[in-house]
């Protein structure tokens, strides 16, 4: 099992295959994911306002109040779990709960340690100037600049190739599987380290696999 979110690794990802799958259910994935698509439209224009908010109190206090910080992160954890619903992964067949809350039952699952303290001066430049080499990474792999889930560039392509598989041989490929859900990996980390969420930089390291490895330092 996995740990919690700590100090040393405080943006955990956890995701587990779903078997068996459908065949053919990918094709209409996008049609089902709408409603989930139109409700997180209005909140992710929340969790921007909200993440200026959040500027001003870690400039001010130091701290992220912790209301908003729950709050941003049952954006981010909702966004999860549509994207590995839908065409971010398509590793479940089973809907996404319209919750902003762990859903710990349900087989993508994202945690955010909350941070006692947070520094005045990273809160200045790390969003726009320490984050640009990441945003060009998860840009790549996303298909936009912001970072995010699109259902393009190097994540939807494999996540095509894994169903179109699936398809013809009825198993998703865990050699591509634990690739995409490394690669998501990455993009949640840049996001909660763009969304002011923690200080700690992510790593430019490829994580891949369902779970995460044992913290190490």
């Amino acid at each position: 099992m996995t740990t919690a979110a700590d100090a040393h690794r405080p943006v955990t990802v956890t995701a587990y295959l779903d078997a068996p799958l459908s065949r053919w259910m990918w094709l209409v994935k996008w049609l089902l994911a709408i409603p989930h698509c139109i409700v997180l439209a209005f909140l992710w224009i929340a969790f921007f306002g909200v993440s200026v908010v959040a500027f001003f109190a870690i400039l001010f206090t130091e701290r992220y109040p912790r209301a908003l910080f729950d709050f941003n992160l049952g954006v981010l954890r909702w966004s999860w779990r549509v994207s590995y619903y839908a065409y971010g992964t398509l590793g479940t067949d089973r809907y996404p709960p319209f919750s902003l809350g762990p859903e710990p039952d349900y087989p993508a699952r994202l945690d955010i340690a909350y941070p006692q303290h947070l520094s005045r001066g990273l809160v200045l430049v790390k969003w726009w100037l320490l984050a640009i080499p990441q945003y060009l990474v998860a840009g790549i792999f996303t298909g936009a600049l912001h970072g995010g889930w699109c259902p393009g560039g190097l994540i939807g392509l494999l996540a095509l190739i894994a169903v179109v598989t699936l398809a013809f041989t009825e198993k998703y490929p865990r050699d591509l599987f634990d690739l995409v859900v490394g690669l998501n990996r990455w993009v949640l980390r840049v996001t909660a380290y763009a969304a002011l969420m923690t200080d700690r930089y992510p790593p430019f390291r490829l994580d891949m696999g369902g779970e995460e490895l044992p913290t190490t330092g």
